[in-house]
């Protein structure tokens, strides 16, 4: 049971009475029959990073426990096109998880959602899905340095709507920390929040994002940014909440008759929409992403600004996946436009933000590492397995207070030549990945089979 002094925000954990990491199926079952749910949902993630769903009518009790406790078979060579599976043996087996579940804020009839990995035929864990690989990256990572990577995805978004005589809306890049009437998106933004919170998602805060963009001729859409920052969670579970984010925003989206866009540009010219990643290195609950009492940075908060500043142009292959990817960058509105970090520098492709502190100095939040490449076009499993496998390589380099001599911000404003270029195209991308290839495979995380075939997908034909 929860404390008193706890009032969990997740519905289910509410009305079970209990955390959801001692739900079982047995518990879920009794709240089918309670609640008089009528389907049961078993969703997961696919290799283009879109949530898909499986339905089931259960029949009894016994069927609601066989679906949670056993899964379905599916087919792993639709879901996971290009990575290696054949359509001659391509059966794979969706396992849900009980502490993922949550009753379906949108569905018409009531119904029970879960969240799943992908199993092989033989039941081990399936290589190919993007499930698999961020939780084999995560756990390589605990294994090898005794220290659990935590993360949180800042999902920005517009929010388009036809113009109107009684538009009374914001004014072009001026939508910062807005609030009503300047603002139409307020309130689908607030509900989502309160969504997010209640289906498992936690959340950090949100708020109206800079980007304003009037209707123009020829284009009676008026455009306005926010955001919805999460709060720091282990790779997989940070990895999810972003999907869950994104589906959540878009059926509120669609209920409103709003667009509900997360491109990196919505229109040329204009903010564009990143999706920045902050990480925490967290060993017995203590966070590591920040300086010590010395002054120094600690061992782990190095580790991973070494790995993003070796790796950051490969993880472009999933974390800026859309040709609008290269405009964003190429406007260099707080955007990075070469690899270099630095302590609250908007500009770095890697920075340690500020903390908000009490009057008395107290630390309200975690230490984090931003890293500010990535955009709305990620996908977060691929990315967040990526970032874990590249900081280990970063813990591996032997002239790592070198490396950051080299590659920090400030250096770059004394040397601009000297700084290492972003890759500008497609084919760079490739040329990255290719030779960044050993980092993403080691540890047995990424297949060899879906790189090569991402790599072909990248290089000019």
């Amino acid at each position: 049971m929860h404390s008193e002094d706890t009032l969990p925000t997740r519905g289910l954990e509410r009305e079970l009475g209990t955390r959801a990491d001692t739900w079982t199926a047995n518990d879920l079952a009794e709240l089918v029959k309670a609640r008089g749910i009528r389907l049961v949902s078993l969703m997961h993630v696919g290799a283009d990073g879109w949530l898909k769903a499986l339905d089931f009518v259960p029949r009894t009790r016994a069927h609601v426990c066989d679906i949670i406790e056993g899964g379905e078979r599916a087919d792993g060579s639709s879901l996971f096109a290009g990575t290696g599976i054949r359509p001659g043996a391509s059966d794979i087996l969706l396992r849900p998880r009980p502490a993922s579940a949550f009753v379906d804020p949108f569905a018409a009839e009531p119904t029970l959602v879960l969240l799943c990995a992908h199993l092989a035929r033989d039941g081990t864990p399936l290589p190919q899905s993007p499930d698999t690989i961020v939780r084999r990256a995560h756990a390589r990572f605990v294994a090898e340095t005794g220290v659990e990577l935590h993360a949180l995805g800042e999902v920005e978004y517009f929010l388009g709507k036809r113009r109107g005589e009684a538009d009374i809306w914001g004014q072009r890049e001026r939508g910062y920390h807005a609030t009503s009437p300047f603002l139409f998106g307020e309130r689908l933004r607030r509900r989502a929040m309160t969504l997010l919170a209640d289906i498992g998602v936690p959340i950090k805060y949100a708020h109206g994002e800079v980007g304003y963009i009037p209707a123009a001729d020829g284009d009676d859409t008026i455009w306005e940014q926010h955001e919805v920052e999460l709060a720091l969670a282990p790779l997989p579970e940070a990895a999810e909440g972003v999907l869950l984010t994104q589906w959540v925003l878009r059926n509120l989206g669609h209920a409103d008759g709003l667009r509900v866009n997360f491109d990196p540009i919505v229109r040329q010219g204009h903010a564009g929409s990143g999706m920045h990643f902050h990480f925490s290195p967290v060993r017995d609950g203590r966070h590591l992403g920040g300086r010590g009492a010395d002054g120094a940075l600690e061992s782990p908060a190095q580790w991973l600004i070494a790995g993003l500043v070796r790796s950051g142009g490969s993880l472009m292959a999933f974390g800026n996946r859309s040709d609008a990817s290269f405009v964003r960058l190429g406007q260099a509105r707080e955007a990075p436009s070469a690899v270099t970090w630095g302590e609250f520098d908007r500009s770095a492709l890697v920075r340690l933000p500020i903390l908000a502190r009490t009057a008395a100095g107290r630390s309200v939040s975690p230490p984090t590492i931003e890293f500010r490449l990535p955009d709305g076009s990620a996908h977060p499993f691929y990315l967040l397995a990526g970032v874990a496998q590249a900081a280990l390589a970063g813990r591996a380099v032997t002239d790592l207070g070198a490396l950051l001599e080299r590659s920090s911000a400030a250096r770059a404003r004394l040397d601009p030549q000297g700084a290492i270029p972003l890759p500008r195209s497609v084919p760079e991308i490739a040329a990255a990945l290719g030779a960044n290839r050993e980092v993403l495979e080691a540890g047995g995380v990424f297949p060899p089979a879906m790189i090569d075939s991402l790599i072909a997908a990248l290089e000019p034909r």
